[in-house]
């Protein structure tokens, strides 16, 4: 199976560990969920998508003339694709990062699927 590329998860791994309460989940393609609700993945490219709000995403889409993440052949809506050059900047895509924490609290908790492990 494919892994997302080292650098990358590098960066990325850079970019979680700001951010202590928020768990990295994943092996070959990291991303990270609040509350069932994922806001942020690597994808076997190396491309970072972050989950933003309306009024972010449009203006991280003008801003950095970028377009929403499209996973499985499927525009993700919510989803905007992060510029090489910006997951490089640490600095700078802590912000946009920390929106997108913000945003996946904001939302609806998700139950998880996970099976609970017998009772011995």
């Amino acid at each position: 199976m494919a892994k997302a590329p080292a650098d990358k998860v590098a960066l990325f791994d850079a970019l979680v560990e700001q951010f202590p309460d928020v768990e990295r989940k994943g092996a070959g393609f990291p991303y990270t969920a609040v509350n069932g609700n994922m806001f942020s993945m690597l994808n076997e490219n190396g491309t970072l998508a972050l989950r933003l709000p309306e009024a972010e995403r449009e203006a991280f889409l003008s801003r950095y003339d970028t377009t929403l993440n499209v996973a499985h052949g499927v525009q993700q809506k919510e989803y905007v694709v992060v510029p090489d050059a910006l997951l490089a900047d640490t600095d700078e895509v802590r912000e946009h990062f920390a929106v997108s924490v913000s945003y996946a609290r904001s939302l609806k908790p998700k139950p998880t699927t996970r099976k609970k492990k017998p009772a011995s």
